[in-house]
């Protein structure tokens, strides 16, 4: 795969994960949870990561949680985001690994979220310097269960659509390891 080719749909991975971390904040969750939010989000990474290697969905997360601390002017958010980005990334490039022998899309998603909601939480209790902020942790976990699995079964639906239009050919192109 060509560079141009490359930085193109990293970009545009990027870009569709800032509009949906964009639109996301804008809708009001039923339950007043401090940090909590639906995490559509991590549908494009996951995305990301069924077509490249972990480092572009690394890279995608990054980007994403930049760009949204650029644009919202949230420096205190973007540690949150970052951290639950690249623990949540991790997590489902291993997870994926497994995909089809152990884990579905769903099973994935979920524990993406949870290493996510992990990444927070770790930041949250070293900002506070109060270990109890672990204690909030458990209620994160619940609410990511129900939001990331519709976020693995929306993956596993878009996936399946790509693979029968050829899209999923994408994965075949070599890939330039050197990124």
């Amino acid at each position: 795969m060509n560079s141009t080719k490359k930085v193109t749909n990293v970009a545009l991975l990027t870009a569709m994960a800032l509009a949906i971390s964009l639109i996301e904040q804008m809708i009001p969750l039923p339950v007043p949870i401090p940090g909590a939010k639906l995490g559509f989000s991590n549908m494009i990474i996951l995305i990301c990561l069924y077509l490249y290697p972990l480092k572009y969905a690394l890279l995608v997360g990054i980007l994403k949680s930049f760009l949204l601390m650029l644009i919202t002017g949230s420096v205190s958010s973007f540690f949150y985001s970052i951290s639950g980005a690249i623990f949540s990334a991790l997590a489902m490039g291993i997870s994926l690994k497994l995909r089809g022998k152990t884990f579905s899309f769903v099973g994935i998603s979920e524990i993406g979220a949870f290493f996510h909601n992990f990444g927070q939480i770790l930041v949250a209790s070293f900002v506070m310097g109060n270990i109890k902020m672990y204690l909030y942790f458990p209620i994160l976990v619940i609410m990511g269960i129900f939001t990331s699995f519709f976020v693995g079964l929306s993956v596993n639906y878009i996936t399946s659509h790509m693979d029968k239009i050829n899209f999923g050919d994408i994965k075949n192109e070599k890939i330039d390891k050197r990124f």
